[in-house]
């Protein structure tokens, strides 16, 4: 089935979906992105995604082509049309494309900005992952300072991902000054004695949208969560570890540079806050 796309003001097939090769979100990275999972055909968090997107757009001066409202408008036309129950849209926005390539980005009022959207269907509820639970190593974040901006210079977390693959696991934990960051896509937790620590907010890491749910629903269910630090050989030692992110929700973490932690196994702190985080998630989804 060919996909209806969304470029720019337009609903086209995905076969005829065209950017500009001056766009400079191809030529410079300069744009940001949201990912909205979608369960039974309804957006989960949009008004978290949103709020970051304009978060992102005005840390970065730049204009967003279309409202709110028309946001919301263009992702449910998108599940319409792509007949989606589950699985997520990633929407981009761009500076725009200018009539030549430049360091110095555009005048906006001159040059409006890109706007592209695409849905994907995928199984979120049910992961295969989730029951073994993921591997992950880590890696030096060499990545620029401000990762709390959402934007499209992904080059690094995939080089991340990949290095990860090659060790045979499924993801890498980023470190800096010896503490450790956050996942290549996804926040990162460990669980001692009870306790959910995961690192603060701050321009070091991205301030996800999952994560912000699953720790308001963790102290709502009485988890005691503390923001801080922490690092590797703290994680090896951890009764539990697990990420967090749009499209993984909670996903345990069973093994970190070769240790296992606790019992090799996904904990059950980690699947119980997965359950909490899908059902609550889900009363609000629109």
């Amino acid at each position: 089935m060919t996909r209806t796309v969304y470029v720019n003001g337009d609903y086209v097939p995905e076969t005829e979906a065209k950017v500009s090769i001056f766009d400079r979100g191809f030529l410079m990275a300069d744009g940001v992105y949201e990912v909205t999972s979608v369960i039974g055909g309804k957006l989960v968090d949009f008004a978290g995604h949103a709020k970051r997107l304009e978060r992102s757009l005005s840390e970065l001066d730049m204009a967003s082509p279309v409202t709110t409202d028309e946001l919301l408008q263009i992702h449910r036309d998108l599940i319409e049309k792509n007949d989606l129950v589950e699985g997520g849209i990633y929407l981009q926005i761009t500076r725009g494309a200018p009539s030549d390539r430049d360091f110095a980005w555009p005048d906006p009022a001159k040059v409006p900005s890109g706007i592209v959207l695409f849905t994907f269907a995928k199984n979120l509820v049910d992961m295969p992952s989730i029951k073994a639970g993921i591997k992950v190593i880590s890696i030096e974040d060499i990545r620029w300072g401000r990762r709390d901006i959402k934007t499209v210079q992904l080059l690094y977390p995939s080089m991340g991902k990949m290095m990860a693959k090659k060790a045979g696991c499924d993801d890498a934990w980023m470190v800096e000054d010896g503490y450790v960051t956050e996942g290549t896509s996804n926040n990162a937790y460990i669980v001692k004695g009870n306790k959910i620590i995961t690192r603060g907010l701050s321009n070091d890491i991205l301030h996800g949208i999952t994560r912000a749910a699953v720790l308001r629903f963790a102290a709502e269910a009485q988890m005691e969560v503390e923001e801080r630090n922490f690092t590797i050989a703290e994680a090896q030692d951890a009764d539990e570890a697990f990420i967090t992110s749009a499209t993984t929700f909670v996903q345990p973490v069973v093994e970190i540079d070769g240790a296992k932690i606790g019992e090799g196994v996904p904990g059950k702190m980690a699947l119980r806050l997965r359950e909490i985080y899908i059902e609550e998630s889900l009363k609000t989804a629109v």
